[in-house]
């Protein structure tokens, strides 16, 4: 049975980047995945084109046989957001907005087969690229101990990482930890009673935290984030949604020091930049999802969507 992901606070991202003017815009949406928020905004606003990036091809044609029916109006870059801007040809249109939510989709969990879940056996594969990079089996084999712990609690903050990482490292003795089922009874056996029966499944954060280091994450999104603000059109918008505290807080920072005063380089003598902010911060506290859509659709409780207006172009 194929399940369609539910794109998280979508009134509230329409509402905050809704195309100005005649309509007539570029967004890029620079995490498509299935493409539900980008559906909605081709289908409310006639008048905008849309480039979808995502580097997983497999999610990707998915969403090309869910966009038939819109055309010409939406493009597709098949790879990292991040290369993609690098890569922007020069003269060519700038977009008025870019959005990125960066949480997995739910193919990633119920049908990609590359054991992003810890409610199926599968391979501890996890990369959103299948084609690029070291697997998460690769990586719990590869990491000491302190390291594994050290992984766990600087990317989901957990807090039994010393006594999950012990548990891991026991059962690599033993032989190798490969599957999703392994690695959640190392984390089932190694966690308080109390923390297995919370409402939360003892294993999320070490799945997470696993995920983010196989895929770079928190390494790439400060990159990716000052390029997507460099190619934004002046007056153009972009929004992040977050799922969790580590990348909410770069975005947080990274927004903070877009609008503060000067932005040059501690390497600069004098002031070149005439110090003025770069952007304004639109959403005085990041924005999270109310009672009714938690109900409807649970992943939505740890979303978190902050939005900043470009003011003017940063000086190199």
């Amino acid at each position: 049975m194929e399940v369609l992901h539910t794109p998280v606070l979508l009134e509230e991202t329409i509402s905050y980047l809704a195309p100005r003017g005649d309509g007539k815009q570029l967004m890029i949406d620079a995490t498509l995945g299935e493409g539900g928020h980008s559906e909605a905004f081709l289908e409310r606003f006639p008048g905008l084109a849309i480039i979808g990036i995502d580097a997983d091809p497999f999610i990707q044609e998915k969403a090309k046989k869910r966009f038939e029916k819109f055309g010409s109006r939406i493009r597709f870059y098949s790879g990292w957001s991040e290369d993609f801007f690098d890569g922007f040809p020069a003269g060519q249109s700038r977009p008025n907005t870019v959005l990125f939510d960066l949480g997995i989709s739910m193919y990633h969990y119920e049908q990609s087969g590359r054991g992003f879940s810890f409610r199926k056996d599968e391979y501890l594969d996890m990369r959103i690229d299948p084609n690029r990079g070291k697997t998460a089996a690769g990586l719990v084999a590869a990491l000491s101990e302190k390291d594994f712990a050290d992984l766990l609690w600087n990317n989901a903050g957990e807090r039994y990482s010393r006594r999950i990482a012990r548990s891991v490292a026991e059962a690599k003795r033993r032989g190798e930890v490969t599957t999703t089922g392994a690695l959640a009874e190392c984390v089932r056996t190694a966690v308080p009673a109390a923390y297995r029966r919370g409402p939360v499944h003892p294993a999320t954060k070490t799945f997470q935290a696993l995920r983010i280091a196989v895929n770079g994450e928190l390494e790439k999104l400060p990159r990716t984030l000052e390029k997507a603000l460099d190619l934004l059109e002046e007056g153009g918008r972009i929004g992040v949604i977050s799922f969790h505290s580590a990348e909410d807080r770069i975005v947080k920072f990274f927004f903070r020091g877009k609008s503060g005063g000067c932005t040059c380089p501690p390497s600069e003598p004098i002031c070149r930049c005439g110090g003025k902010p770069v952007i304004t911060v639109l959403t005085r506290k990041a924005v999270s999802a109310g009672r009714e859509e938690i109900r409807r659709n649970p992943p939505s409780r740890s979303a978190r969507l902050r939005v900043a207006e470009k003011l003017r172009k940063e000086e190199a």
